[in-house]
């Protein structure tokens, strides 16, 4: 009798059980991956070829890293279309700077991302301090950003710019081992973010956020610093995109620079199983977005099929993405 009572009194250290680290809809979306590429394959053997595989890629960080970013600000139940101006004012500024001042690369690569830093600092101000929702404050600064850079522009394209950031482009000298430089980046950028929203406090503090602001301000959190931090990682990390657009191979930069890239950005966060309400969001499924978005783009293209349509099967994979969030959380509430 007494043994059973020293057991049962015996305190039980508990331990913290964390969620699995690949979640269901990251699993759908690596099968769907892993389809279309034997589909694609089979349809078109110079789809697996090494000429095909390394500029899919090198198209597929830019968007993957600034998906990182908006992940963050999803997550803290916002939005973020600036970021299609802000790629344009990033870029525009940096190549004027490598051209004229003849900038090394590290300079060019601080150049981007204080301005990206900048400009997200912009949008996080305004969003965490002057309380107006986010995608009326970033469609304003959207089209501020817009006017900038076609002012730096002044009508005309960036022409004669040199080779200065081919480290991280798509030719020999920006991939090691038939891996670009550019989508390596982003892989060790998206490890680090997935570890830090997934093991430490800091991390968690921006989906309490995203799941009910009032709660977490009542709990100690910070709500206005989350989401102004939110924002400048997106600015820094749409900085860095920046700079791997430059160094896609051309020596002229035009004005049409960042155009569309804030729908890819938001359809790769969307259809990697963030939820657009707020309070859930995984960054390797971003970056599984972003490959799903880019392979159909791509497989499209090298099937001579019309460009409409990886636009139309883009979105279906979005609006199936979002339907499946929303009846995932009618069934939470209606269990």
């Amino acid at each position: 009798m007494s043994a059973n009572t020293d057991t049962d009194a015996t305190p039980r250290t508990r331990q913290r059980v964390l969620p699995s680290p690949v979640t269901p809809a990251e699993i759908v979306l690596v099968a769907v991956l892993v389809v279309l590429w034997i589909g694609l394959a089979a349809a078109t053997p110079a789809f697996l070829s090494a000429a095909s595989i390394i500029p899919l890629l090198v198209e597929v960080a830019p968007v993957a890293l600034i998906g990182i970013g908006m992940t963050f600000v999803i997550i803290t139940g916002g939005i973020d279309v600036s970021v299609g101006g802000a790629i344009m004012v990033c870029s525009v500024v940096t190549a004027k700077l490598m051209r004229d001042q003849a900038l090394p690369m590290w300079a060019c690569l601080a150049v981007a991302l204080a301005t990206g830093a900048v400009l997200g600092l912009v949008n996080g101000t305004l969003i965490a301090y002057g309380r107006v929702h986010a995608i009326i404050i970033t469609f304003g600064t959207w089209n501020v950003f817009l006017f900038v850079g076609l002012q730096i522009f002044n009508s005309q394209p960036i022409s004669g710019m040199p080779n200065t950031l081919a480290w991280f482009g798509r030719g020999v000298d920006g991939r090691t081992a038939s891996i670009p430089h550019s989508f390596a980046i982003m892989v060790i950028l998206a490890a680090a973010a997935w570890w830090y929203l997934r093991h430490t406090a800091g991390g968690r503090h921006f989906f309490a956020v995203g799941g009910d602001p009032v709660a977490a301000r009542l709990a100690g959190i910070r709500v206005q610093r989350r989401i102004l931090i939110a924002y400048v990682i997106t600015g820094l990390l749409v900085g860095l995109a920046s700079v791997f657009t430059l160094a896609k191979g051309t020596s002229n930069l035009d004005q049409s620079v960042g155009s569309g890239q804030e729908l890819a950005v938001i359809a790769a966060v969307v259809i990697g199983g963030t939820s657009i309400m707020g309070g859930r969001g995984s960054v390797l499924g971003t970056v599984l977005g972003a490959l799903l978005v880019q392979t159909v783009k791509s497989g499209v293209t090298q099937l001579g099929w019309p460009s409409q349509l990886s636009d139309l099967f883009v979105g279906i994979f979005i609006v199936v993405a979002v339907g499946t969030d929303l009846l995932r959380r009618r069934a939470r509430r209606n269990p």
